[in-house]
């Protein structure tokens, strides 16, 4: 596989002991379209490292946990990892209202933590132990409204989940407004487990909105994708980077047509130039996601990807104590990943700028790049 290049080509001893990981990933439940890719992609990088050599000849050992998206379950899980399993850094959780229950576990225990989550506030403040691959929904807001301002649309109508991802989503949208020239018309939200949006969708039908922006994670902007096809809307519909999958696509069905939002570049890798510094991770990561898993790249399993390959860089400039982990992150620049060029520092632990994201279109039951 390619990706082996990158590791070497020695053995792994078996005479060392493990380095031992830890992953919080929500495989089941709601959120598992999010949690079962990273766990699964965090597996497999893990299991290519081990095949090619390991981490300065010792194994790389990966303990994960379903969290089930419960966030008690999450900081339980997060305490097992750090006190029984003694891992030197954690992978995860898949959720920002997940993250942002462990950021006190994590803290006082001074375990780095690689959060796989969007959410804005998991690294805004910076928190010393606590990073994070998933690109910030404040960058996703501001693709979308960068694209609205090319074409000539400022009325715009906000429906947000009323979980933690669309709370700070919701703030983004509004604190972002008046600086891309954007007027909120319609402000309205719905709750996780909703199955049908279309009175908020009647509302908006009655405002002035020139446009719609959901900001939630799977079903429930699909079932408002359908919910507008059926209510014959007809308005232009925008999602966040939290339904940026196939499933999203499988859900909404021919309702997920003409669909737009920001995304990392693992869904449109083939259409990329080739000077792109991440083509070369994106297409590796494509083709062994295909040959695990007979499946394609996902964005979310990228954020596992990069996590581990974030904390492989790590342990061999620095050393495996969670310390040397933690300072070695903090000074990690220019990796190319899946998710993006990561870059941290001392002020920054999300690492990523606005190229991150390309804005991507629903055509024809697939993907394709908004020029």
């Amino acid at each position: 596989m390619i990706i082996f290049a990158l590791f070497g080509c020695t053995k792994a001893s078996t005479g060392k002991a493990p380095i031992k990981i830890g992953g919080l990933f929500a495989v089941t439940g709601p959120a598992s379209f999010l949690g079962a890719p990273e766990r699964n992609s965090a597996e497999m990088v893990v299991e290519e490292i081990n095949k090619a050599g390991g981490i300065k000849g010792r194994k790389l050992e990966l303990i994960s946990y379903d969290t089930g998206g419960d966030a008690t379950k999450a900081v339980q899980l997060a305490n097992k990892l750090i006190k029984n399993d003694q891992v030197v850094a954690i992978i995860g959780p898949s959720t920002t209202g997940d993250t942002m229950a462990v950021l006190p576990v994590v803290e006082k225990a001074q375990v780095p933590l690689i959060s796989c989550a969007a959410g804005i506030k998991i690294t805004d403040p910076v928190k010393k132990w606590v990073f994070k691959t998933a690109q910030n929904d404040s960058l996703a807001v501001a693709a979308i409204y960068q694209q609205l301002r090319i074409e000539k649309k400022n009325k715009v109508a906000i429906l947000t989940v009323s979980d933690s991802f669309g709370s700070s989503g919701r703030e983004q949208l509004k604190s972002q407004a008046a600086l891309y020239g954007m007027e909120i018309v319609a402000d309205d939200t719905y709750g996780p487990k909703d199955t049908d949006m279309t009175a908020q969708l009647v509302k908006i039908r009655g405002s002035q909105a020139q446009v719609v922006i959901c900001w939630g994670t799977n079903p429930g902007p699909a079932v408002i994708a359908r919910n507008a096809k059926q209510l014959g809307l007809g308005l232009p519909l925008y999602m966040s980077h939290g339904v940026s999958s196939k499933k999203f696509i499988e859900l909404a069905g021919d309702a997920a047509e003409g669909i737009r939002l920001p995304s990392g570049k693992v869904l449109v890798a083939d259409l990329l130039p080739e000077n792109d510094k991440q083509k070369g991770a994106l297409l590796a990561y494509i083709k062994d996601c295909q040959l695990h898993f007979k499946a394609a790249g996902d964005h979310f399993g990228g954020h596992a990807w990069d996590a581990v390959m974030l904390l492989k860089g790590a342990i061999e400039r620095g050393g495996e104590s969670p310390q040397a982990i933690r300072d070695q992150l903090e000074a990690t620049a220019g990796f190319a990943g899946i998710g993006g060029v990561f870059g941290y520092s001392a002020k920054d632990h999300a690492g990523l700028t606005k190229d991150a994201f390309v804005l991507v279109e629903v055509r024809k039951n697939g993907w394709t790049l908004v020029k």
